[in-house]
């Protein structure tokens, strides 16, 4: 963790004007534990205390902000710059990606390659690459290829890697359905041939600059 209180009063800062009470009941945590954090210590024991990974993860869909940057906040990641996918996976046959605690899973018509790694980092550079082979981030720890997607079923939040509502399926947040809720129904059509896109590669540059954004 930050040294002295610095990431309680980051909490505090994430809440913003947000009540404790309404954090508490978006998170599923007590506000006076909610509160306890941001002080950095226990308010009874006096002891200090630091938030399990869990614990963050509710913190961060309450407040919207990337787990992964917040277990970084937290003290439970190190910032690397650069990342590489396992030699043998390839990326334009995953479906989505999935980031763990401490594990990255690749999910592909073959199978899940789940890879443990010491401690997640901050994937600027797999990132990129990510974009570039069309993936898009869902949800906090999310990632979807675009061009797998046959099926997406707005009322349900999921999106279907073939045209059976039984087949493998993510869910995704609410708040990517509603900002890329056109660019999966573009790349639905393109994916199962009732769109022929004729101009990808400017497509494909004003997407990444969407998702860089």
């Amino acid at each position: 963790m930050e040294q002295g209180n610095h990431f309680g009063k980051f909490l505090e800062t994430l809440r913003g004007k947000m009540s404790l009470r309404k954090v508490a009941s978006k998170c599923g945590l007590s506000h006076a534990y909610i509160r306890d954090l941001e002080l950095g210590r226990n308010r009874t024991t006096n002891d200090v205390i630091k938030p399990s990974p869990d614990t963050l993860r509710k913190l961060s869909q309450a407040y919207q902000y990337p787990y992964t940057d917040l277990l970084m906040k937290a003290g439970y990641l190190e910032e690397a710059s650069t990342w590489q996918t396992p030699l043998q996976i390839r990326l334009d046959n995953v479906w989505y990606v999935e980031f763990g605690i401490k594990s990255i899973q690749y999910v592909s018509p073959e199978g899940i390659i789940e890879e443990n790694v010491e401690s997640l980092v901050a994937f600027t550079s797999f990132i990129e690459t990510l974009i570039d082979h069309h993936f898009v981030k869902l949800d906090m720890h999310l990632f979807v290829n675009l061009n797998k997607i046959k099926k997406y079923a707005p009322s349900e939040g999921k999106l279907y890697f073939d045209t059976y509502d039984e087949g493998p399926c993510v869910t995704i947040a609410a708040i990517s359905q509603k900002k890329y809720h056109q660019t999966l129904l573009e790349y639905e059509a393109r994916n199962t041939g009732l769109v022929v896109e004729t101009d990808s590669c400017v497509r494909h540059s004003s997407l990444k600059a969407k998702f860089l954004t």
